[in-house]
């Protein structure tokens, strides 16, 4: 026994000590180093403990903060408030009779929303809709917040990701974006909001939920689901935009993290062709030495998403974003694996690797030459999370994608650290570096849990989620894991983006 406790202890004490002088280290063991009386300690404890506990615990003394750490971040510039109601009690509660269901594009009344979410609820489907009455729609709001048991979170992938990395108290934080009397209340303290994102009015996106079995008149939903509506004119034009970029000269934020474009597609092409050419222009005014992390969200048209991956990824310096983006990003621009119509269960790791080397080649600085700012990528799905960078840029991308996974395990259920009773292991325990030839093959070390492999010019990072079994929610979960993935990353060179 006291030997297994001597051989953790000795790993824990060996990283923390020599962290300091190399704050590659942890990499450095993951590649290099090869401890046999820790392994041979952990092959005897791997027997007596599941791989999921020997995985927590190989996250807590891995995971170390790098050497320099972000003093200010600034983050914008979709925000609003969720308000999470039961959508047949609203609807009850505004007087609106149960009636059939009918599916509208857009919904202009109350009476839309009543046949749009019985339909959908008849179906046990999942759907979102803009409202395009904006006084109609804020009487709803008013009534949906006060609502017996109505939950008020607050919404939007910058406002998400700003309330995250404010949990870390030497971090200032600014977030730019519509912020109304209410979110502004529900933000922590430690964020700071220019004067002029403030309005007199907060942006509700109202998610209307029900439950498996639920009944409204001849309406029973098959399974649980939610149907979302607003009416969000802010987020959707990115109005927000130049004040953030102008709010950078006074704040000299360390790093810059942007989100929102994609409220933008629903705009329709016109608008978001004309507002895409001025984001990319304030985008562009942005000091180069000043590293911007994009994170991207759910889009359907493929024209936009090209227009995104061909405009706005060479001129930031990350990215953020799930298997599902992933895989449209690479059917908009004709990339690997585009003749797949759904990823069929996990995610496959070498067909992942395929797309992000194609990305960091295409759209990123992979070639030395090139004058794209590209050379970061963060990429999670539910099983595991893949951190891939261009060599010399980025520092600690070992602890960064592992602190990623391990708020994915902890925030899913609810909890402040991992609960190893309420999570599982779903990641392959064998994987290819590539879908192709030529291709390593990798296998999980739940001892060592980050995979390391290299193409080219560009370093594979992959570490396994301990997924939880029950998710208490799971809204927001992408923003926290790219939050913690920034957090716990450095510039490794202060040359210019």
């Amino acid at each position: 026994m006291w030997r297994k406790a001597s051989a953790a202890a000795l790993l824990a004490l060996a990283v923390g000590y020599f962290y300091c002088g190399s704050p590659d280290l942890p990499e450095q063991i993951l590649q290099y180093i090869s401890l046999p009386g820790f392994q041979t300690s952990t092959g005897s404890l791997n027997s007596q403990r599941s791989m999921e506990q020997v995985i927590s615990a190989a996250w807590d003394v891995l995971i170390t903060l790098p050497t320099r750490q972000w003093s200010k971040v600034a983050v914008g510039v979709n925000a609003c408030v969720d308000v999470v109601v039961s959508g047949v009690g609203l609807l009850q509660a505004l007087a609106v009779d149960p009636g059939t269901g009918l599916n509208h594009e857009v919904l202009h009344s109350k009476e839309d929303l009543r046949e749009a979410f019985i339909h959908y609820m008849g179906h046990g489907a999942a759907a979102e809709r803009f409202f395009s009455d904006k006084e109609v729609f804020q009487r709803i709001a008013r009534a949906a917040a006060e609502y017996p048991g109505a939950k008020l979170y607050v919404g939007g992938n910058a406002a998400l990701i700003g309330q995250k990395l404010a949990t870390y108290p030497d971090l200032m934080v600014l977030l730019c974006g519509p912020v109304g009397p209410k979110l502004h209340e529900m933000l922590d303290e430690q964020i700071v909001v220019p004067p002029e994102s403030l309005q007199e009015t907060d942006e509700y996106h109202l998610i209307l939920e029900y439950k498996a079995g639920e009944q409204w008149g001849s309406t029973r939903a098959p399974q649980a689901n939610r149907f979302i509506f607003s009416h969000d004119v802010s987020n959707g034009e990115m109005s927000s935009l130049e004040t953030f970029v102008a709010s950078l000269e006074e704040f000299q934020p360390e790093l810059v993290v942007l989100s929102g474009l994609h409220m933008m597609e629903g705009q329709g092409r016109e608008l978001w062709e004309e507002r895409l050419k001025e984001a990319v222009s304030a985008i562009s005014d942005i000091r180069k030495d000043i590293p911007i992390h994009l994170e991207l969200a759910s889009m359907t048209d493929r024209d936009y998403m090209n227009s995104i991956m061909q405009e706005v990824l060479p001129i930031v310096s990350s990215i953020g974003l799930n298997e599902q983006e992933l895989l449209f990003l690479s059917q908009a621009g004709d990339g690997p694996h585009a003749d797949l119509a759904a990823w069929k269960g996990i995610a496959d790791v070498g067909q992942v690797s395929d797309i992000l080397l194609w990305i960091l080649e295409q759209h990123g600085r992979s070639d030395p030459s090139s004058e794209a700012d590209l050379t970061r990528i963060h990429f999670h799905t539910l099983a595991y999370h893949v951190l891939a960078t261009v060599d010399g840029y980025w520092g600690n991308q070992a602890a960064a994608v592992m602190a990623g996974a391990r708020v994915a395990s902890s925030q899913a259920c609810g909890v402040q650290s991992v609960d190893v009773s309420k999570v599982e292991l779903k990641a392959p325990l064998q994987f290819f570096s590539s879908h192709s030839e030529p291709r390593e093959q990798l296998s999980l070390n739940a001892a060592q849990p980050v995979s390391v492999w290299r193409r080219g010019n560009v370093t594979f990072h992959l570490t396994p989620v301990l997924v939880c079994k029950r998710p208490l929610r799971t809204v927001g979960l992408g923003d926290a894991i790219s939050a913690e993935g920034l957090v716990y990353s450095e510039l490794k060179t202060q040359q210019p983006f």
